[in-house]
């Protein structure tokens, strides 16, 4: 069995317009190779790409733009909101609770920040005072940063076991939250 190609149909020839335009795309598609072949060397000789007049992604930035820059590009906004909340802590809840009470830490995950106090009452006093000041942190860093307060009492002294000592006493711990 044989089987026969059907008769395609042959493409026309090129008259002599159709050939000038095909030779033009050909000579243009050539200087455009030899060109950027000429301004690539052009470039090394100079040592590399250099900026011109108007400004692109190689012009340099003020400090505070390209650190504001690397932040969104990182997606640490929330975490450097919150170091800003640390370093403006007097100023969120006023110069005495500062003074007693310091944010140590924040869980990102949680959304929990961590606050030591220097005594009992201060911690319970802030306890007492944790929903409002997530209210005022989350106006002041956006909706939902801040879910919770975990408050910690004073570390107190190190616990010292020895001889001298009552069956189920902390010690000088149990004045200690």
């Amino acid at each position: 069995m044989s089987a026969e190609l059907p008769d395609r149909p042959k493409p026309p020839e090129l008259s002599g317009v159709d050939l000038a335009r095909q030779a033009l795309v050909a000579a243009k598609e050539q200087a455009r190779a030899r060109g950027a072949a000429a301004q690539q060397k052009k470039q090394a000789r100079r040592g590399g790409l250099r900026s011109g007049a108007r400004a692109d992604g190689r012009d340099p930035l003020p400090l505070g733009a390209a650190i504001n820059r690397l932040i969104t590009e990182r997606g640490w906004e929330t975490p450097a909101a919150v170091g800003g909340v640390m370093g403006r802590w007097p100023q969120l809840v006023g110069p005495e609770v500062a003074q007693h009470c310091e944010p140590q830490r924040y869980d990102e995950d949680a959304r929990v920040l961590t606050v030591q106090c220097d005594s009992t009452a201060w911690a319970t006093q802030l306890r007492l005072l944790a929903p409002q000041l997530v209210r005022r942190l989350n106006e002041d860093l956006g909706q939902g940063t801040v879910k919770m307060i975990k408050v910690l009492g004073p570390g107190g002294p190190a616990r010292r076991y020895g001889s001298l000592r009552a069956p189920g006493s902390k010690g000088p711990g149990d004045t200690y939250g």
